[in-house]
């Protein structure tokens, strides 16, 4: 079955979706030890959340890049997340939306005032090689990051433990089991609104 263009695919239930970053061990440490982000973890950076773990790993590099140690599973409620998926602006501009001056000028304006930023990125295999169809990136800023630390995050879980197991498993030539490990992730019923708005693939 072919995976649509730009779908997004995560763990959910019917309130809440799980979204990973990752961090350096002081800001992890301290966001679990208090259930909730706090410093040294800083507001007024952009954050970035991901609802694909294999992308997540990607960036990251199985937890071994510096600055990204530790990676936490987020789960955050379905109603926040669409709420930023319906204020996202792309990061760049779409030739299909964007074929103008004047649209482009539009969107230029639109992303500098937007509190939510939306990118598209090719989804990655279990050994991290890019695939034909996307994953997708939410930038969280001001106003859209007050809301998901104060209001969205419901828990913190650290999966580092799992990311470098499936990458130890990886190296000794088990695929089979490291897949094992990888979360489920289904494809996510968005509503129309949100879907246009980030340009995600029509069902």
């Amino acid at each position: 079955m072919q995976v649509p263009q730009r779908q997004i695919r995560a763990r959910f239930t019917e309130t809440t979706l799980t979204v990973y970053q990752a961090y350096p061990p002081e800001i992890a440490a301290a966001a679990l030890a208090a259930g909730r982000f706090c410093p040294p973890f800083r507001r007024g950076r952009m954050t970035w959340i991901k609802p694909s773990f294999r992308w997540m790993m990607y960036r990251c590099g199985w937890a071994t890049k510096p600055g990204q140690e530790r990676v936490l599973a987020v789960e955050l409620t379905r109603a926040g997340f669409e709420w930023a998926l319906g204020r996202a602006c792309p990061t760049s501009p779409d030739p299909a939306r964007h074929a103008d001056r004047a649209a482009w000028a539009a969107w230029a304006r639109e992303l500098k005032r937007s509190d939510v930023r939306v990118q598209w990125d090719p989804e990655r295999s279990l050994r991290l090689a890019p695939l034909s169809y996307r994953s997708l990136q939410l930038g969280l800023a001001r106003a859209a990051a007050d809301r998901y630390v104060d209001e969205w995050v419901v828990g913190l879980t650290d999966v580092t433990a799992t990311a470098r197991e499936i990458r130890a498993l990886l190296d000794a030539g088990d695929d089979r089991a490291a897949a094992a490990l990888l979360p489920d992730e289904r494809p996510y019923p968005l509503p129309a609104g949100p879907a246009a708005t980030i340009g995600a693939t029509p069902s």
